[in-house]
């Protein structure tokens, strides 16, 4: 229990006061179940007269003389419980007004009716106690006030604020969308492993923990399965996807989190145009689904999704906004350019350095944009232009100064990607922990044969981006250090 002070502790301690009372008179303040028979919405929704019987949160009480009303609250709604003395029985009004407090859960039954001033109520026959709460809800006016404890007591902060509830079932409507789409577009969904020997698939430095009875280490996946995935393909699978969670060992901000969900599919015979076409379509019926708009606005960027993507080439970009030209330039110069535009870059190898040119650029777009002609050392995993082998067959999605998706001709030539994998090896061997890490496995697949194969992958951050929220705030429970064990650690000292 929390340490309370003041008039929060004469609080609970009246509310502890009144279980073991209940209790005394053989009451159980927390029974195991209740018939729920109506919602508060069908309630609502009841003819006048109509008996009903259902369970919330109380989330207000006035006790007024011979009349005494309460807010009750469910997962569908709000409705007002009415006990009127000679029309409620006394033994009901009694629990009610010395037992029954805001935030406790409650079952009732009773019959539906208008009050004068025409509020659609209900008249209480019976109630019972179903959870007799210990802790005060926070007020509704001042509510939470830290976003930390918001976070921490999210199931606190839907309490007060309804409407951040709502943002979660747009959320599963999100990623329900998604599914019903990739399965229209005839891709089968599949499972591939989280913990891997090898984290592949993308630049991130991963999560490491052990597998006691194989005595070895593994990593916690950073890509929705992309190198299993493109294994499919090679077993003859021609469309697949995945919706999952990934975990990638790296700071947090608006756009980063350390855990969040993903969707990538694989799609055979296809290349990175083919993807391009297709991921518009998804983004267009995600919004308009889900949305129920293509129009947007993200603090101080405005898109439109159902305007025409502009395709905007990497190299031309970075030159046009830093004057840099990231095939001639060399490092010196590249390290020299971010610190004059105040840039902290990822290390000091030229992929870091042009990755880091090219993230000040991007937050120049508005959006939506394809971002295409990626540098070969950006894009390890990605198949090689054929009039020109320093780009690749890659297209990343642009929307409000943020990278969205990224998809590309997956890369099925052996030899060629065992020499990127061992370029990238070198890298981590240099110090660089987000570099990709060398499969060996993988290229035996590959040397036994993929066909040609479009990938691309997306996730949370899109509909943070199209709700206007930063992913941190989208997300259920966000990984926050423990109170208690905060506390404890103190105490120790």
């Amino acid at each position: 229990m929390i340490e309370a002070k003041g008039r929060e502790k004469q609080i609970i301690n009246e509310r502890l006061r009144k279980i073991k009372e209940l209790r005394e008179q053989n009451i159980n303040p927390y029974p195991n179940k209740f018939d729920k028979k109506d919602n508060c919405e069908e309630c609502l929704n009841s003819k006048i007269g109509i008996e009903v019987k259902t369970a919330g949160r109380i989330m207000t009480k006035r006790v007024l003389g011979k009349i005494s009303f309460a807010k009750l609250r469910d997962g569908f709604g709000e409705i007002q419980l009415v006990f009127q003395n000679e029309k409620t029985p006394e033994k009901v009004i009694n629990l009610f007004k010395k037992y029954v407090d805001s935030g406790d859960f409650i079952g009732i039954n009773g019959k539906v009716f208008k009050t004068k001033t025409g509020e659609k109520s209900i008249l209480i026959k019976g109630l019972e106690i179903l959870n007799k709460s210990i802790l005060p809800l926070p007020e509704k006016w001042h509510g939470i006030q830290n976003k930390e404890d918001r976070y921490r007591k999210r199931y606190l902060d839907m309490i007060i604020n309804p409407e951040m509830k709502e943002i979660f079932e747009k959320k599963e409507k999100f990623w329900e969308v998604t599914r019903n789409f990739m399965k229209e577009k005839g891709f089968i969904e599949v499972d591939t492993p989280i913990l891997e020997i090898t984290a592949g698939g993308a630049d991130a430095r991963p999560f490491i923990t052990h597998h006691n009875d194989f005595d070895i280490d593994v990593y916690l996946r950073i890509s929705v399965g992309e190198l299993w995935q493109k294994r499919l393909m090679a077993a003859n699978f021609e469309k697949t996807f995945e919706i999952g969670r990934i975990f990638r060992n790296e700071g947090s901000s608006p756009e980063h989190l350390q855990e969040f969900k993903n969707m990538e599919f694989y799609w055979a015979y296809a290349n990175y145009t083919d993807g391009m076409k297709l991921t518009k379509l998804l983004f267009r019926k995600i919004a308009k689904e889900v949305f129920g708009r293509t129009k947007f606005k993200k603090g101080d960027y405005e898109f439109d999704l159902s305007n025409e993507w502009k395709e905007i080439d990497y190299k031309k970009e970075i030159l046009n906004k830093t004057g840099i030209d990231i095939f001639k330039e060399n490092e010196k110069n590249m390290e020299k350019k971010l610190k004059e535009l105040k840039i902290e870059s990822g290390g000091d190898s030229r992929e870091r350095l042009v990755d880091s040119l090219w993230k000040y650029c991007r937050k120049k777009i508005s959006g939506p944009a394809f971002l295409i002609n990626h540098p070969k050392i950006v894009s390890p995993l990605s198949k090689s232009k054929k009039d020109n082998p320093e780009l690749t067959e890659r297209f990343q999605i642009i929307i409000a100064g943020t990278e969205i998706g990224n998809g590309y001709s997956e890369l099925n030539d052996p030899i060629d990607q065992k020499e990127r994998f061992e370029k990238q090896q070198a890298m981590r061997d240099a110090g660089d922990n987000e570099a990709q890490m060398a499969d060996y496995e993988f290229i035996e697949m590959l040397e036994y044969g993929m066909p040609p194969v479009c990938g691309f992958g997306f996730g949370e951050r899109l509909f943070s981006t199209l709700i206007n929220k930063s992913v941190r705030e989208c997300q259920l429970f966000p990984l926050m250090k423990s109170e208690h064990k905060d506390n404890s650690k103190k105490k120790k000292k």
